[in-house]
């Protein structure tokens, strides 16, 4: 095992950080501002001792217990806070559950999102949190975003030390199942859904581009299809005749490029094919993806099968590709058949005025406190979060909040500590002004 994070992503961050010291801000902080970041500095290391024991609890998806766990060890933290914590049960859903914490108040609702599993399950070698420096400690969900939790926690408590936590309304949804979503879906966002309806601000705690310099005002929509193709089987000698026609391997073939031709092009817009199947005997699953085979090379196959994934950045963007792909899949070649079906997972989070009103009052922040400019992460790398459920109910949302880092969904996995002062400084500064409007 690998001792030493990316390099590539390490440099990266590290240029991000030097450039954030050498900013001028514009203004400076008020006497309650100063002391919010005074309690955050203290509490530094108490939060990284917090992490480092949530990120030793194993929470990949499927790990029901530590799932659980994680959720016990953060529900007496937002209690002292004068959160009423619940657990939402997984089992309709297939997946441990989610935290549900609530705390009434004077002003906005703020809904914070974030979430207890990581992609590592107990079976994977890479398990413990492991300092390497000084400022670097690697470990499963050191950054994606177990981080995020704690930077979060770290600025309610310097709220609430300050007496200011009053003057605000809270949610805060932890999931059980980000990065193995449960099914039906609708059942396992329906508390997400819901929290987002009563509030007026959403924030992701997500890493997302881990650059200090940037947050999310847009996501790009996950959504999954199928093509699934049909013609007649015969011998390999009477392929392309009037009675045979083209065979389902042609025909998919077809499809795919037709999409490359005529549907590709458009900004934000992306589909790709993840799994392309063509024989005699096609044994197709999609959870998990992937396909067993049996034919010969004698033999047209009358069966085909691709499965892939569609990005937008709009929910109009997605309804005119889907409608594009349907086009191309009707005009089918002689003798075959095709359908495709889609499958929602992850809806756009469009980029809106509210969001960018949002992304300036942080930017205001950080430039106030000396951590310089933040603009917004272009929506090709951002991937897809669960704070595009909430957006769309929201009158502002925001994501990449949380603690940085790199290496993300890799045993390379890593926090960079640094950021833990720039993020939960300026966190709780930005709750604290919006309480003040």
């Amino acid at each position: 095992m690998r001792l030493r994070p990316s390099a590539l992503a390490r440099t990266a961050l590290l240029v991000a950080l030097a450039s954030l010291s050498c900013s001028l801000h514009a203004s400076s902080p008020d006497g309650k501002e100063k002391a919010l970041i005074k309690h955050v500095t203290a509490g530094e290391q108490a939060s990284i001792e917090l992490l480092e024991q949530i990120v030793n609890v194993n929470s990949g998806t499927m790990n029901f217990a530590g799932v659980r766990k994680v959720g016990d060890m953060l529900r007496p933290r937002f209690e002292a806070l004068g959160f009423k914590v619940t657990w939402v049960d997984g089992t309709p859903f297939g997946r441990a559950g989610h935290l549900v914490a609530t705390r009434p108040g004077r002003g906005k609702h703020v809904l914070l999102i974030g979430h207890l599993d990581t992609v590592f399950e107990p079976n994977h070698p890479f398990q413990r949190w492991q300092r390497v420096d000084q400022n670097i400690a690697r470990g499963p969900g050191a950054a994606d975003m177990k981080g995020g939790i704690v930077v979060a926690l770290a600025a309610l408590e310097a709220l609430k030390a300050q007496k200011l936590l009053d003057s605000l309304q809270f949610t805060v949804v932890l999931h059980g199942d980000e990065e193995l979503s449960g099914h039906p879906l609708d059942l396992a966002r329906r508390d997400l859904i819901e929290a987002a309806k009563a509030a007026d601000i959403a924030i992701g705690l997500e890493n997302a581009a881990d650059n200090p310099k940037t947050a999310v005002t847009a996501r790009r929509s996950s959504t999954g299809w199928v093509v699934k193709v049909k013609a007649k089987s015969s011998h390999s000698s009477q392929i392309f005749s009037d009675e045979v026609g083209a065979g389902a391997a042609y025909e998919l073939g077809r499809i795919l490029n037709g999409f490359y031709q005529e549907v590709r092009g458009e900004e934000f817009v992306t589909f790709n094919p993840g799994l392309i199947a063509s024989s005699t005997q096609v044994d197709f699953n999609q959870q998990p993806l992937g396909a067993t085979l049996s034919g010969k090379n004698n033999i047209v196959t009358p069966v085909a099968i691709a499965s892939g994934d569609l990005r937008t950045l709009t929910v109009k963007q997605l309804e005119d590709t889907r409608a594009k792909m349907r086009k191309v899949v009707a005009a089918n070649l002689p003798n075959t058949s095709a359908e495709i079906e889609f499958t929602d997972n992850y809806p756009p989070m469009a980029p809106t005025d509210g969001n960018r009103k949002l992304l300036s009052m942080y930017d205001g922040v950080s430039q106030d406190l000396g951590f310089g400019p933040v603009t917004e992460v272009n929506p090709r790398n951002a991937g897809a979060a669960d704070i595009s459920f909430a957006a769309d109910h929201v009158d502002m949302a925001l994501d990449g909040l949380g603690l940085l880092g790199g290496g993300s969904h890799t045993p390379d996995e890593f926090a960079d500590l640094r950021t833990y002062q720039i993020q939960a400084q300026r966190l709780a500064v930005l709750l604290y002004r919006l309480g003040k409007k």
